[in-house]
């Protein structure tokens, strides 16, 4: 059984990156028939917070990434790593340190003077034939890790291929600290072998890490998990990803207006491509996704790209949904929502124009509210030019049949006695009903509106 699972620390949001990485894990495990676990590693204590953590599972759940156990979290699982350190205390795979952060401090300044690598000593490493020196008092030891001396650790990785770190670049990791708390690399290694993680996938700044838990794992006699590191995103101008590149929370992308399928639909191919694919769902995605074609190079974030699968998905999107999903926003702003004009009949005028929610609510927003155009865009709409033929399409709207042919037919007989081209006419109709100079077709957009309210909307142009 292919188990995966998605670890992240709750010291902020759900980034993007994240969830790419939690995207690909749960794909995964469903190309295979697996299992997708959620892990909350929330040993950092000092940083870690109940917010972020429900960032984290409100993310999950809006990306529609469920998981088949969990979520776990280790600040619960206190007492099976102790019992596994006390077990490798036991059989010499660790042993307790006495160097004070002082005397590491010290030793590192030292080293690094005499241009060397900083790393510990191994002071109160046990070899056979070694006497240790006399345990200090008043000294509370951390634990380490006996790292194996001699030979290399390596790994196939499923993205980045065949890589190996000879043992004597290792030192010996702390897996407990004074007060007794095991450490973030240790804690990782326990879940894993618990949990029966067949497969880890996750960024590649974890590379450094994984020859230390491999070393950990084979201590312990567990079976090694596949390894797959994902590489970065970088922004749209090639640098590193960053909050105005797009690195902010996910659900800021739900603020924002996007629909959840299009930013699964977007990360997806964020590293990964089946053949010239663009547009796919995620029940396609599934069946798709190998770790084969993850390339090891860096993706580039393209929030035109987003923006147009966003725009597509909008356009594909049931109205009665899109009207869900934008009425709350329109709330949001104080606005309410009326029975006439329909909001789905709205969205369905609109949708074709625009790229977010938020601006298909901005777009249904004049229909519910008292409007009052600008006098700049009066003026530069509102000519002496058009003004007839505007009074002569109020003095007919009032009788004519409510429906964009009869209204078309209008509009054209209003300029045609005039000798005016559309837009002057147009132009000022919209200006009057939305307060903008762009919107869908004149006599579509009249339609949506009840008669009292075109006839108050457009009795300015009796005044002027």
């Amino acid at each position: 059984m292919i188990r995966t699972r998605f670890a992240p620390s709750p010291t902020g949001y759900l980034h993007i990156g994240g969830a790419r990485t939690a995207l690909f894990s749960w794909a995964f495990a469903r190309h295979h028939a697996g299992q997708f676990i959620l892990r909350i590693e929330d040993t950092d204590v000092a940083r870690s917070t109940p917010e972020a953590v429900q960032a984290i599972i409100d993310g999950m759940n809006w990306l529609g990434l469920t998981h088949d156990e969990g979520p776990f979290y280790q600040m619960q699982r206190m007492d099976r790593y102790k019992e596994v350190i006390k077990k490798m205390l036991a059989s010499g795979t660790a042993y307790y340190c006495y160097t004070t952060p002082e005397e590491l401090d010290r030793m590192r300044d030292e080293q690094r003077s005499q241009g060397l690598k900083p790393r510990y000593d191994g002071t109160w490493r046990p070899e056979a034939g070694k006497t240790l020196p006399p345990a200090p008092s008043g000294v509370q030891p951390v634990v380490r890790f006996k790292n194996p001396t001699e030979g290399v650790v390596g790994w196939d990785d499923l993205v980045k291929g065949r890589i190996e770190i000879a043992n004597s670049e290792l030192d010996d990791l702390i897996i407990a600290r004074q007060d007794g708390t095991p450490t973030y690399n240790f804690c990782v290694v326990v879940d894993d072998w618990d949990m029966r993680i067949t497969h880890v996938i996750r960024g590649d700044d974890h590379v450094n890490n994984t020859p230390r838990q491999i070393n950990i794992l084979k201590a312990l006699d567990a079976e090694v998990p596949l390894y797959a590191h994902l590489s970065m995103i970088l922004g749209d101008d090639g640098q590193k990803l960053s909050k105005r590149h797009g690195a902010v929370s996910v659900m800021q992308y739900h603020e924002d207006g996007y629909l959840p399928e299009a930013v699964l639909n977007y990360l997806a191919r964020l590293g990964w491509s089946h053949g010239d694919d663009e547009i796919f769902s995620m029940r396609e995605f599934c069946g798709w996704f190998d770790l084969d074609h993850i390339t090891p190079s860096a993706a580039q974030f393209n929030t035109e790209k987003l923006n147009w699968l966003n725009a597509h998905y909008i356009k594909q999107a049931d109205n009665a949904r899109l009207a869900d999903l934008v009425k709350p926003r329109l709330e949001a702003r104080g606005v309410t929502v009326a029975q006439s004009p329909s909001l789905e009949a709205i969205i369905s005028l609109y949708k074709e124009r625009i790229t977010n929610l938020n601006e298909l609510a901005d777009a249904a927003e004049v229909f519910y509210i008292d409007l009052t155009p600008t006098p700049e865009i009066l003026a530069q709409h509102l000519t002496p030019e058009s003004l007839p033929a505007l009074r002569d399409f109020v003095a007919g709207i009032a009788e004519v049949s409510w429906e964009a042919p009869a209204i078309n037919a209008l509009i054209k007989h209003c300029i045609g006695a005039h000798g005016l081209k559309m837009p002057k006419l147009a132009m000022p109709l919209r200006v009057l009903l939305t307060g903008q100079a762009q919107t869908p077709s004149v006599d579509a957009l009249i339609t949506l509106f009840p008669r009292e309210l075109v006839l108050k909307r457009l009795a300015v142009a009796q005044t002027i």
